[in-house]
């Protein structure tokens, strides 16, 4: 579609040499997150939802769902972004329809919602012909536009040459960039694949280099055989008016086919997208669109939201230029698809990166490189193109994002943000491990006897208070008797303290040891108890209750100290009682020798 109506402007505006560059650009974004794709898709079954379902299934559902309501939005609109596209190719073929432009644009919506609503098989059918009307007006055009070369045009037209000062490089990359998003297409139909990983691994490649290769002659040969007026003020005109041995009618049945073709694929993605989402309950506002036919499982739900966004667009923009309302839908569009772009390329970073076992993809061209040069160059493109407009879409999928991070989901996508944040933790120890340490680089790491935690709160949060936020604090209980009897319970003793450590908002982590001896669990403990360099340099106690317990905690403060850590006594006003301790009287203001 961008290939017949856009690409020729783009070259008139941008010259030979900048739009070759666009191109390269463009197509280095979508190769390296085909790659990204590639690999994930090669390692796990990939489902209804596409795009959406592999970025949910590799970063969690928050990330998912913003993305994938993004996703569904740049689909969405690319409906009538194309159908836009197609009626301005009507009106430019037949200029007595130019007051039907609106009638024209919501009538070609309603005919391919009837498509689309039929079933996705015979949408998929209508494809094969509208790919052979398209290959038949590519030769048309490109064999034209070769038998008019001249290299003098192609030497005029080899630099840029702006007609308003508010166009550039990447106004035109704008407008150019959803040519090279149809990588998707295959992606959105993943559950209608036979076999998705394999399919959509070659189409996609198969898709990427036919398409490098025909936009690159396009470029070549339609800067060398038209004037640069002519590519700026009617771009579509000239590719019919120097079709190949008159076969204008080609040229002309090609653009239909080629938007009705990307319409078709747009109605078919964007509401799968939703269904997805609404299956996976991100959105719980979004049930009813999970939903499908009782005979194939059809978004019908969303095709119709679909339709009516479709008019929506339409009658909002269709009234005006056309071209204008082509441009900016265009760059919304750019926006969201470069957005997923890069989260599809984090995503293969994140698994790759975090090394979990269970990432091992089949695709053999794959390296956690290729993911992140991905991810940083739909970024800094987006900025590129428009800081603004960027800055908005990042904060509405940041929005979103933290909406989802406060709800609760009951079934977990078992994502690889545990292990890529597991990995960078090993890293960092491992590199803290060799570093030597210094006193001014001096953290507090607490190990804290708290016991029964939900008694020793004071403890803990004293504890708290003292590291400050830039130490570490463990709150450990140590349970003595048969192993038999209390071993068992040590794993959900620890679950228990985590959860009640959690809802009391406190930052810290929780450790229960079985020992059969109390004061050997209190000394193992201290001496035993570190991940990798970060050891325990302070241990805490609180004040006895007992004199019982004095003779406890006083015979474990000596041999911890022993091991070269501090020792901090905690006295909780409700435990300030004097305790008498072979010749010494001890209160929890100080402490007094006495005789016997």
């Amino acid at each position: 579609m961008i290939m017949f109506l856009r690409a020729g402007y783009v070259v008139g505006e941008a010259g030979i040499l900048n739009t070759i560059i666009i191109l390269c650009v463009a197509e280095v974004i979508s190769l390296l997150t085909a790659i990204s794709m590639s690999a994930i898709a090669t390692n796990t079954p990939v489902a209804g939802g596409g795009a959406y379902f592999l970025i949910s299934r590799a970063l969690g559902p928050q990330f998912g769902g913003a993305i994938g309501l993004a996703l569904f939005l740049a689909q969405a609109l690319s409906v009538p972004f194309y159908i836009l596209d197609f009626t301005n190719s009507v009106v430019a073929s037949f200029p007595s329809l130019s007051e039907w432009f609106v009638s024209i644009a919501l009538g070609t919506a309603a005919i391919l919602f009837a498509v689309n609503i039929i079933s996705s098989g015979f949408a998929i059918r209508v494809q094969y012909i509208v790919m052979a009307m398209l290959a038949l007006a590519i030769v048309s055009f490109l064999g034209g536009a070769l038998l008019l070369f001249d290299p003098a045009l192609f030497q005029a037209n080899l630099v840029s040459s702006y007609t308003k000062p508010a166009i550039g490089f990447w106004t035109v990359f704008a407008i150019y960039f959803p040519a090279v998003t149809g990588i998707l297409a295959g992606v959105n139909m993943s559950g209608d694949l036979k076999d998705p990983a394999r399919s959509l691994v070659r189409g996609t490649m198969a898709a990427i280099a036919s398409g490098f290769v025909i936009y690159l002659l396009e470029i070549l040969l339609c800067g060398g055989s038209q004037q640069r007026a002519d590519l700026q003020a009617q771009p579509f005109e000239m590719l019919i008016k120097n079709a190949l041995w008159g076969t204008s009618f080609l040229v002309i049945g090609g653009v239909f086919a080629a938007t009705i073709s990307s319409a078709v694929g747009s109605f078919l993605g964007a509401p799968r997208v939703l269904q997805a989402l609404a299956r996976d309950r991100i959105f719980p506002i979004l049930g009813i669109f999970g939903r499908g036919s009782k005979d194939k499982d059809e978004p019908r739900y969303g095709l119709t939201l679909t339709l009516g966004l479709t008019f929506g667009v339409i009658l909002l923009l269709g009234g005006g230029d056309s071209m204008a309302a082509f441009d900016m839908i265009a760059a919304i569009v750019t926006m969201f698809f470069l957005c997923t772009y890069g989260m599809i390329n984090l995503a293969a970073f994140v698994e790759s990166f975090g090394a979990n076992p269970s990432f091992r993809p089949r695709f053999r061209f794959y390296h956690w490189t290729t993911s992140i040069l991905g991810f940083a160059g739909c970024f800094v493109v987006m900025i590129l193109i428009d800081a603004f407009a960027a800055m908005i879409a990042i904060m509405v999928i940041s929005g979103i994002y933290l909406y989802l991070s406060r709800r609760v989901f009951r079934s977990a996508f078992g994502d690889a943000r545990l292990g890529f944040q597991y990995a960078i933790v090993v890293r960092t120890l491992q590199k803290l491990s060799r570093m030597t340490p210094h006193a001014k680089n001096w953290r507090p790491t607490f190990l804290v006897m708290a016991g029964n935690t939900q008694t020793h709160m004071t403890l803990i949060k004293y504890a708290v208070w003292m590291e400050g936020g830039r130490g570490l604090v463990t709150a450990a209980q140590v349970i003595s008797g048969d192993l038999e009897t209390y071993a068992a319970r040590v794993k959900s003793l620890r679950e228990a303290m985590g959860t009640f450590l959690l809802n009391n908002a406190l930052a810290v982590f929780p450790e229960v040891v079985f020992a059969e001896d109390m004061d050997e669990g209190i000394r193992t403990l201290a001496q035993a108890h570190s991940i990798g360099p970060l050891k325990p340099n302070t241990v805490l106690f609180g004040w006895p209750r007992s004199a019982e317990r004095a003779e406890v905690m006083f015979r474990n403060v000596w041999s911890i100290a022993a091991m070269g850590k501090s020792i901090v006594i905690v006295a909780d006003k409700a435990c300030r009682r004097k305790l008498r301790l072979g010749g010494e009287s001890i209160s929890g203001g100080g402490a007094s020798r006495t005789g016997r």
